[in-house]
C-alpha cells in the first residue's frame, strides 16, 4: 500500500462521515418532528481497483469507505397501526364534540323544559286553589311561554349541530381533496426518485404524512406499489393513486343528515375518522330533534284536549291553549290573554277544569318521555366519552410503539456524533500522515 492509498482513504473516510455528520445534524434538528423518521447513512468499503498497464507493474488501488446512501427508519406494520388508531380516535372526538353539544341543546336545568313543564303543572294547581286570583293567572300563561321558549331553544340548539355537523364535513371534505391531490403528486414523485437519498426519505414522510391526514379523515383502504407509492381507495374506488386524485363533496339532505359524493357520484357514508364522526352525528341530532318534534307536538295536543273541556269567564268553550305544526320549533301559546283561560268545567265549577289538569298530567306521557330522551342521550355521551379515552389510549401506544422504532433519540444522536467527529479526525490524522510520509520520501 503506497502512500497515495492512505490518502484516498483518508479522503474517502472525510467524505463518508462528512454525509454521516449531515444526517445526524438531519436528526437532531428534526427531533420531536411529527411524521420524520430517524435517517442513518449505509455506509461500505469501496470497490478496490487494479492497473493492468503493460509498462507499468500490476498493482491494487484501494478505495477505503463510502457512502452508499440514506436510509430511513419505519415499520410498514406500526406505521399502518398507527393510522388505524388514528382514524378511531379522530371518529371519537368528532362523535363526542357533537354529542355534547346535543346534551347541551337538550339541557334539562332551571329553563329546560323538564322543569318548565313542572313548573307549569304546578303553577296550574295553584290557580285551582283562587281561580280568580290575576296574578295566578298571569303565573300560568308565562309559565306556558317558559315550555314553548324551553321547546325552542332545544330545537335551535339541535339545528344548531346539523348545520354544524354540516360545516364541519365540508371543512373535512375541502381538506380531503387536498390530500389525495398532494398524494398523486408525491406518488409520481417516488415513481422518479432515486433509491437511498435523501430526498427519496423526505417523499415518504410526506407520504405517510399524507396517508395519516386521510386516514384521520374517513375509513380507506391503502396499497402500496414498487416504487412505495400509495394506493388509496374508499369501498373499492380508488381516490388516490400516481394517475388519480379523486373529488368529494358534501350536501346537507333536506332533514340535516349528510350525503357524500366522489367524482359527482354517490358514496356510501364514512364510518370511521373526523368524516365519519360528522356524519353519525347528524344522524343522532336528527334522531334527537325528531324526538322533540313528536314531544312539542303531543304535549300541544294533551293541553288543547284538556283546555276545550273547558269554560273561560265568558263562557268560551273549545280554546286551544297552543298552536303547534309538526315541529317544536312551530310550538306557540294561543291565548292572548289571562281571561282566556279555561278555568271552569261545563258543571259550572269555577275551578272544574283546573281541578282536572291532575287527570291529563298522569294520562299525559310527555314528561316520561321527555326524561327518558334525556337519560338515553346522557347514557350515549358516557359510551362515547369512555370510547375517546380508550381510542386516546390506544393511539397514544400505538405512537409511542413507532417512535421507539422511527423517532429521534436525542442521546443516541450525540454519541453518533461524537463517534463520528471522532472518526472525522482520525481520517484527517491519516491524511496528515500520508502527507508526511510523501514529503519523507521526496526528501530522501
Amino acid at each position: 500500500m503506497s502512500s497515495a492509498d492512505i490518502f484516498v482513504i483518508g479522503s474517502a473516510g472525510l467524505r463518508t462521515y462528512r454525509t454521516q455528520l449531515a444526517t445526524i445534524s438531519q436528526n437532531i434538528s428534526n427531533a420531536g418532528s411529527e411524521n420524520y423518521s430517524r435517517r442513518t447513512t449505509t455506509v461500505s468499503e469501496s470497490s478496490m481497483s487494479g492497473a493492468h498497464e503493460i509498462l507499468y507493474l500490476p498493482r491494487a488501488s484501494f478505495g477505503g469507505s463510502e457512502a452508499t446512501g440514506v436510509s430511513r427508519a419505519s415499520d410498514p406494520y406500526l406505521d399502518a397501526n398507527v393510522r388505524n388508531t388514528g382514524s378511531a380516535l379522530a371518529n371519537a372526538n368528532a362523535r363526542l364534540q357533537w354529542v355534547n353539544d346535543i346534551e347541551n341543546a337538550l339541557s334539562d336545568d332551571d329553563l329546560g323544559i323538564g322543569t318548565s313543564l313542572t313548573k307549569f303543572y304546578s303553577s296550574v294547581d295553584q290557580l285551582a286553589a283562587n281561580p280568580a286570583d290575576t296574578s295566578l293567572r298571569t303565573n300560568v300563561l308565562y309559565q306556558l311561554e317558559q315550555i314553548v321558549s324551553a321547546f325552542h331553544t332545544s330545537s335551535d340548539g339541535l339545528e344548531t349541530v346539523l348545520d354544524g355537523t354540516a360545516d364541519s364535513a365540508e371543512s373535512s371534505v375541502a381538506l380531503l381533496n387536498t390530500y389525495t391531490s398532494q398524494l398523486r403528486d408525491i406518488n409520481q414523485a417516488l415513481t422518479r426518485s432515486q433509491e437511498g437519498t435523501s430526498n427519496r426519505a423526505q417523499l415518504l414522510d410526506n407520504r405517510d404524512a399524507v396517508l395519516q391526514k386521510i386516514s384521520e379523515t374517513l375509513n380507506v383502504s391503502i396499497s402500496f406499489g414498487g416504487h412505495e407509492e400509495a394506493t388509496v381507495t374508499y369501498n373499492g374506488v380508488t381516490i388516490a393513486s400516481p394517475t388519480v386524485a379523486g373529488t368529494f363533496a358534501v350536501t346537507q339532505n333536506a332533514d340535516g343528515t349528510l350525503a357524500l359524493s366522489l367524482d359527482g357520484s354517490a358514496v356510501a357514508n364514512p364510518t370511521n375518522g373526523s368524516l365519519g364522526g360528522d356524519f353519525a352525528s347528524a344522524a343522532i341530532a336528527r334522531e334527537r330533534l325528531d324526538s322533540l318534534d313528536a314531544l312539542a307536538v303531543q304535549f300541544a295536543t294533551d293541553i288543547n284536549n284538556w283546555h276545550r273541556q273547558g269554560y273561560t269567564d265568558a263562557g268560551a268553550t273549545n280554546v286551544d291553549m297552543l298552536s303547534v305544526g309538526t315541529t317544536a320549533a312551530s310550538l306557540s301559546v294561543s291565548l292572548s290573554g289571562i281571561d282566556q283561560i279555561a278555568a271552569a268545567s261545563a258543571s259550572g265549577t269555577i275551578n272544574g277544569n283546573l281541578v282536572a289538569i291532575s287527570a291529563t298530567r298522569a294520562a299525559s306521557d310527555v314528561e316520561s318521555q321527555w326524561t327518558e330522551l334525556v337519560t338515553t342521550h346522557g347514557n350515549l355521551v358516557s359510551t362515547i366519552t369512555s370510547e375517546q379515552a380508550a381510542s386516546e389510549a390506544r393511539d397514544e401506544n400505538a405512537r409511542t410503539a413507532r417512535e421507539e422504532v422511527s423517532g429521534v433519540d436525542l442521546d443516541m444522536e450525540a454519541a453518533d456524533l461524537l463517534r463520528v467527529q471522532q472518526a472525522y479526525q482520525a481520517c484527517a490524522r491519516v491524511i496528515q500522515t500520508a502527507r508526511d510520509i510523501t514529503d519523507t520520501i521526496l526528501n530522501l
